[in-house]
C-alpha cells in the first residue's frame, strides 16, 4: 500500500467514511473531522509510518505541517517518509 492510500485509509476511518469518499481535494473540515479526530490521524499516521509529525495542536497555525487537505497532508507524509529513509 503506498502512502497516499494509507492516508487515505486512516483519515476515512476517523471520519467513518468509505475511502471512496476521501478526495485529494477533500479538507478535514468537508469531511467532519474536529481537532481531537486530526491529533488521533496525526498518531495513526506517525504509528503507521514510524515517523514524526511536526504538528502543534494547540497551534494549528504556527505549524509547518500543512493540513489544508488531504493531497497537502499526504505531500507532507511523503516527504518525512523519504528523509527517514535518508
Amino acid at each position: 500500500m503506498n502512502v497516499a492510500d494509507k492516508v487515505i485509509e486512516i483519515v476515512a476511518e476517523q471520519a467513518v467514511l468509505d475511502p471512496s469518499d476521501v478526495t485529494r481535494d477533500s479538507t478535514l473540515e468537508d469531511l467532519g473531522i474536529d481537532s481531537l479526530g486530526l491529533v488521533e490521524s496525526i498518531f495513526a499516521i506517525e504509528e503507521a509510518f514510524d515517523i514524526t509529525i511536526p504538528f502543534n495542536a494547540n497551534e494549528p497555525d504556527k505549524s509547518e505541517f500543512d493540513i489544508t487537505n488531504v493531497a497537502s497532508i499526504i505531500a507532507g507524509i511523503e516527504r518525512l517518509v523519504a528523509e527517514k529513509a535518508g
